[in-house]
């Protein structure tokens, strides 16, 4: 029978190069460029075997390591190992053909182009087998080494830190754990408690954050992650009941001597799309404003004309980061001194004739298209609030402060699932912090396309 070893134990190899002579981690940059780069020379071997390199290979090529990077291939992972990622590989391979298949069909080169794939499949594993090779030959020398700091001094977060000690060619060194428990026979130092993580991510070269379940309180350890996922590390998390056959599983998921980590998603404004976002903003609410300045015009005289008071009423609300934007509005109410403090409500006897139908259409809201464009406010994302509901709510609400990890939005998640005008709060902070830990692109799209078909019922309904 095979003895198990005892990651526990304090007579455990030395520490890794890095942490004992407190080195700077190497580049980042370094191990995705080393596997993206015998990614590409293994596809354009494949393809020469089978096919000459002409326009359509050389596309092949292209949109095979786009998919790969797209999908996360080029993170750096603690588990270096071609096999286990091979299925995950050939879907990659195999899904540029579905773009490549009506270009392929006409120039009749269908039989080509799908040797190339079939062939890329294998020799992409093999080139992976050996790079991945030479990178654990490199982390066992103590380079290539990622600092890592242990969310959890228990059990579970020990077996990690020997298990990382014991098995440099994971990549990853700790430099101490964050628990409230009492320093006693720890592998590594206790640096603090889990509130003082953005702290020491301010202060250390930390790469990594492992969050392995333990005597932490789980209220405060939710709020301390959305703040770290907000910087240049990775957070993974051991997550619960994984010995019962229910943790995740593919190239987000690393497995450490049979505890899976799971990679956190990282923050909205770390992801490569976001730039992507930005452009939609401009390019959408540019386009918007100038197809509906006459729109503008007809509203603008309605509203002067429905009261006494100027056409717009501009409002402080708290954006992102909790800092104060100026948020304009097509005036709905006969004017008053009191809508900093005061909740607004359907039935409001306030509301001007013309305001009702503004509100009811939501046209009320065109003007804020211009603090999209001028980067104040993005189309999608938390609606503002005041800055006195905002300190009251982030009090008695779980979770209300952190929706303003992200730009403020004309439209939201929370909207498109009815919760606007006098609705639960906390049910809108859920829907936020939901939209902003699984933010992508096409979530963005299918909330401006149910937005404007809302927008364009209500119109419909007020017509009628």
């Amino acid at each position: 029978m095979v003895a198990t070893p005892d990651f526990t134990s304090l007579s455990a190899p030395p520490l890794p190069r890095l942490a004992r002579a407190g080195a700077r981690a190497s580049p980042r940059w370094v191990t995705p460029a080393v596997v993206g780069g015998v990614d590409a020379g293994a596809l354009v071997l494949a393809v020469r075997l089978v096919a000459p390199i002409n326009g359509l290979t050389l596309l092949y090529i292209l949109l095979a390591l786009a998919t790969l990077s797209g999908s996360g291939a080029y993170r750096t992972r603690m588990t270096l190992s071609a096999l286990d990622a091979a299925p995950w590989l050939c879907t990659r391979l195999a899904a540029p053909l579905l773009v490549l298949a009506p270009a392929a069909w006409a120039g009749g080169n269908v039989a080509g182009i799908l040797q190339a794939a079939l062939v890329a499949v294998p020799t992409v594993v093999i080139a992976r087998s050996c790079s991945y090779a030479v990178l654990r030959h490199v982390r066992r020398s103590g380079h290539l080494l990622e600092p890592a700091v242990i969310l959890g001094a228990g059990e579970i977060g020990v077996e990690l830190a020997g298990a990382f000690r014991t098995f440099p060619e994971l990549g990853v060194t700790p430099v101490g754990f964050l628990d409230h428990v009492p320093d006693d026979d720890l592998p590594y130092p206790l640096l603090g408690d889990v509130e003082e993580l953005p702290a020491l991510l301010e202060d250390k070269d930390v790469r990594r954050v492992i969050v392995a379940f333990g005597p932490s309180r789980e209220s405060e350890l939710v709020s301390v992650l959305r703040t770290a996922v907000q910087y240049d590390v990775d957070v993974h998390v051991v997550p619960r009941f994984f010995d019962c056959g229910v943790a995740p599983e593919g190239p987000d998921t690393d497995d450490v001597q049979g505890i899976p980590l799971y990679r956190v998603r990282r923050a909205a404004l770390r992801a490569p799309a976001w730039f992507v976002k930005r452009l939609l903003d401009v390019a959408v609410s540019g386009a918007v404003l100038v197809l509906t300045a006459p729109l503008f015009a007809v509203i603008a005289v309605a509203v002067k004309l429905s009261s006494t008071g100027p056409v717009l009423f501009r409002q402080e609300r708290i954006g992102q980061d909790s800092q104060e934007i100026d948020v304009p509005k097509f005036r709905t109410l006969r004017v008053n001194h009191d809508s900093d403090t005061h909740w607004s409500v359907d039935q409001d006897p306030r509301v001007t004739r013309i305001g009702r139908i503004l509100r009811a259409t939501s046209l009320d809201e065109l003007p804020q298209l211009w603090s999209v464009f001028t980067g104040q406010m993005s189309l999608v994302g938390p609606r503002p609030e005041r800055a006195f509901f905002v300190n009251r709510f982030r009090r008695s609400i779980r979770g209300y402060n952190d929706r303003h990890r992200l730009p403020v939005g004309l439209t939201g998640w929370a909207q498109v699932h009815g919760l606007r005008g006098d609705t639960s709060i906390a049910e809108r902070a859920r829907y936020d912090n939901q939209y902003i830990e699984h933010w992508s692109l096409w979530r963005d799209l299918v909330i401006l396309v149910r937005t404007v078909a809302e927008v364009l019922r209500s119109i419909r309904a007020g017509a009628s």
